[in-house]
């Protein structure tokens, strides 16, 4: 039998004691999203000690025992990110009902259990960020963290460039509110504009359809950056690991106090750094 999971302290509780949310601990996991969590706790997938725990808010403590689908709860592992090239044609998701690959299908062997931080359509490509912690994933995605998010575009017709101008602050497109967006036209040629299109919080298709409303076709988007994090030089299909240093220097000052402890406290908890103080010691 495995052994009780070892949980940290949480920033509401200020006593281990108290220990934290079980939805919280699970998203931490690695397994789900905070809301994949929260979904699996209500299907009465997630027993505590033996017993279905049906509330998202339970407390559970180090001496609990957790197991989702009948699988005691893997040990939280540090946080973790990737920059991954997505190719058009794939789907952003674990699982399509519709049989359609996937970036799952595509990454190499040897990864961890990811998940996204957003999404990108089937159509688009480009920078999409993977994590293995679904506490980090919620935040990065989160609107409150202001994160620009640009694109190229590429799209065919001819614009309405006082439509622009409005996008900038931003519209209303079949009821639905769009927020504001950056435009440059970076090049135009005889059937196609390119663009730089920059947003802090983007809804599905926003960008499509933000052109489509100005008399334009996209038909190529590409990401290039979310917050500080760049596509850079990868190609499609390429997945690289952001070092330990760069995760904390890039997002160390931004994210909450606890997540911030926590990334920080990831540096003593990598297999490496256990060794080299073993070493120290010895």
């Amino acid at each position: 039998m495995s052994n009780p999971i070892d949980l940290p302290e949480t920033e509401d509780s200020g006593s281990v004691n108290r220990g934290q949310r079980l939805a919280k601990l699970i998203s931490r996991s690695g397994i789900e999203s905070r809301r994949g969590a929260e979904r699996l706790i209500e299907a009465g997938r997630v027993k505590v000690n033996g017993a279905v725990v049906l509330s998202p808010a339970t407390n559970v403590t180090q001496r609990d025992r957790i197991a989702v689908d009948g699988q005691i709860l893997p040990e939280v592992e540090p946080s973790r990110l990737w920059l991954h090239y997505k190719p058009r044609g794939l789907v952003t998701t674990a699982r399509d009902e519709k049989g359609r690959d996937t970036v799952f299908d595509r990454l190499p062997s040897g990864l961890p259990r990811l998940m996204p931080v957003g999404r990108l359509d089937l159509s688009s490509e480009g920078l999409l960020l993977l994590t293995n912690d679904g506490e980090l994933k919620s935040w990065l995605e989160h609107p409150s963290t202001g994160w620009m998010r640009k694109y190229r575009v590429r799209a065919f017709g001819n614009p309405d460039t006082a439509w622009f101008e409005e996008l900038k602050n931003g519209v209303r497109i079949d009821g639905q509110l769009m927020g504001p967006m950056t435009i440059d036209i970076d090049s135009r040629s005889k059937n196609n504009m390119w663009f730089t299109i920059g947003l802090r919080q983007g809804r599905n298709r926003e960008i499509r359809r933000a052109m489509e409303a100005a008399g334009m076709m996209v038909n190529r988007l590409i990401r290039v950056s979310y917050g500080p994090f760049r596509l850079g030089q990868l190609k499609p299909g390429d997945v690289t690991e952001v070092r330990r240093k760069v995760l904390r220097d890039q997002i160390g000052h931004m994210i909450p106090v606890a997540m911030a402890q926590k990334v920080r406290a990831d540096r003593n908890t990598h297999p490496k750094q256990k060794k080299q103080r073993q070493r120290r010691r010895s």
